[in-house]
């Protein structure tokens, strides 16, 4: 396969795509959702070698959209306030155009961990960071 064939099928995000509860975020800019292992050290005597155990894994992201309307922010604000923070569920989705095939993920039990109260500055379009941790995930489709 030549070069330009293979750039081709490069991914882009402009094909991606974001269900927040069930609703297409239209103004999403950005997400970054990873899983983190957690491993420990694990050393023998007369073994020079350091190898690693497994002991689980944490998720964390950021979500980052373009200032549109205050749904993110307001579950925020209601959750921060009342101390009981809401089941979110996120579906990602990136589609080769060329294939109509899609890799796509699904996190849960995500939590909001920060929120911007307010910030703005004059003549600057406005995003706003979601950063998320997350206790669950699945694959759904791969390309």
């Amino acid at each position: 396969m030549g070069n330009q064939a293979l750039a081709n099928k490069v991914l882009t995000g402009s094909s991606g795509n974001l269900w927040f509860n069930g609703q297409l975020l239209a103004n999403l800019s950005k997400i970054e959702a990873k899983v983190k292992g957690n491993f420990e050290t694990v050393e023998f005597c007369g073994d020079n070698a350091t190898y690693s155990r497994y002991n689980g894994w944490s998720g964390e992201g950021t979500l980052t959209v373009k200032k549109v309307d205050s749904t993110i922010w307001k579950i925020c604000a209601d959750a921060y306030k009342s101390g009981v923070m809401p089941d979110i569920k996120l579906i990602s989705s990136l589609t080769d155009k060329a294939t109509g095939k899609s890799e796509k993920a699904s996190i849960e039990g995500v939590v909001i961990t920060e929120f911007l109260l307010a910030g703005f500055e004059s003549k600057k379009i406005i995003e706003e960071e979601f950063p998320f941790n997350f206790g669950d995930f699945d694959a759904i489709e791969t390309i």
